[in-house]
């Protein structure tokens, strides 16, 4: 009888592989080819980084499988009804409190549209939903410093506020006219991490009495864990290297001072240079302790935060160039603003 099962084409397993980890696997090996004594005080930093960070891990994984087994997420849609000044009040904090990733915010936010909810109200939330979540939270906490996290939950609380009263003053002119576009894509920029149905009824705080909230919570804590670990390994890595390999006096030349010059161009750098939030946490510890200044770092973190590519695409999935530029408009103002006030008080 012949044999009619396919053979896996060669190299298929590369693909089943994520890429994160492929880079971590590369990374490695040219450390190995090129310094090789560096191999293992690189692999010992990793695995202490993130032993040392564990317990913030794990609080932060549990406590979005929580919010989504629970159904919590659902309150977050009311903040989009009532009075439009209301609206943008409650959609800039919730935006920087919610554990959506940005992949789930395309669909949500695709819905409240849908049914007229004020571009103000969701400018706010956008702005301020990729620059911090429980798990974020945790982790910042945990890595740079309670005072830091705190102050960051605040930025993101604050631009959401500003762009989104910057957008209704302005929902009038050319700029916001028309903002949407006709057919949103809905392509994901990899971040997402967790189950993109959140229950859409009531919160029901006893997920364990239901099946189907137990396996939502089974299934976000693992696929969260993996997505956090394999960020946070990636990072720490990184930031092995750089502490070994990167002159901390080019660091203090171009991010380090007081003045407000390291951080217009930490906000500058942020915004194009990293892909995670989570993993710009351990690179910004790294930076810091080569002498880059507390405003530059915080400028750093908020804009690249927003612009990053996952939050970014689900602003570009559904509307405008235009607004879409605004958008980050709105996140190099507030990241430079934040970054002139965590430099005065830190």
């Amino acid at each position: 009888m012949a044999e009619t099962t396919a053979s896996p084409a060669p190299g298929s397993w590369l693909r089943r592989v994520d890429r994160v980890w492929l880079v971590i696997a590369a990374i490695l090996a040219l450390v190995a080819l090129f310094d090789q004594p560096q191999l293992v005080p690189t692999v010992s930093f990793t695995a202490s980084s993130l032993a040392h960070t564990g317990i913030f891990i794990t609080f932060a994984v549990l406590a979005v499988a929580w919010l989504k087994a629970t159904g919590a997420e659902s309150l977050i849609a009311r903040a989009f009804e009532g009075r439009q000044v209301r609206m943008i009040f409650l959609a800039a904090v919730l935006g920087g409190l919610s554990p959506f990733c940005s992949c789930e915010v395309i669909p949500f936010i695709a819905a409240m549209l849908a049914v007229g909810a004020p571009l103000a109200a969701v400018m706010a939330f956008w702005l301020a939903s990729p620059l911090m979540d429980p798990a974020m939270f945790l982790i910042t906490s945990g890595t740079l410093g309670f005072d830091f996290a705190l102050a960051k939950t605040l930025a993101a609380v604050s631009i959401g506020l500003m762009g989104g009263f910057a957008t209704m003053f302005a929902t009038r002119t050319a700029l916001f006219a028309d903002p949407l576009r006709k057919a949103p894509q809905t392509g994901c920029g990899g971040c997402c991490s967790g189950s993109a149905k959140p229950f859409q009824t009531k919160p029901q705080w006893r997920f364990w009495q239901e099946a189907p909230r137990r396996e939502t919570f089974r299934q976000t804590v693992v696929e969260n864990a993996l997505f956090l670990l394999k960020w946070l390994a990636l990072a720490y890595v990184l930031q092995s290297l750089m502490l070994e390999y990167l002159p901390a006096e080019w660091i203090a030349t171009a991010l380090g001072g007081t003045g407000l010059g390291p951080i217009l161009m930490g906000a500058l750098v942020g915004a194009p240079a990293y892909l995670n939030g989570y993993a710009a946490v351990p690179l910004v510890d790294a930076l810091l302790s080569q002498g880059m200044s507390n405003g530059a770092a915080m400028s750093f973190v908020i804009a690249g935060g927003v612009s990053c590519i996952p939050a970014a695409i689900a602003v570009w999935a559904l509307v405008k160039p235009r607004v879409f530029a605004a958008y980050l408009g709105f996140a190099l103002i507030g990241a430079i603003l934040a970054g002139i006030g965590w430099q005065l008080v830190a």
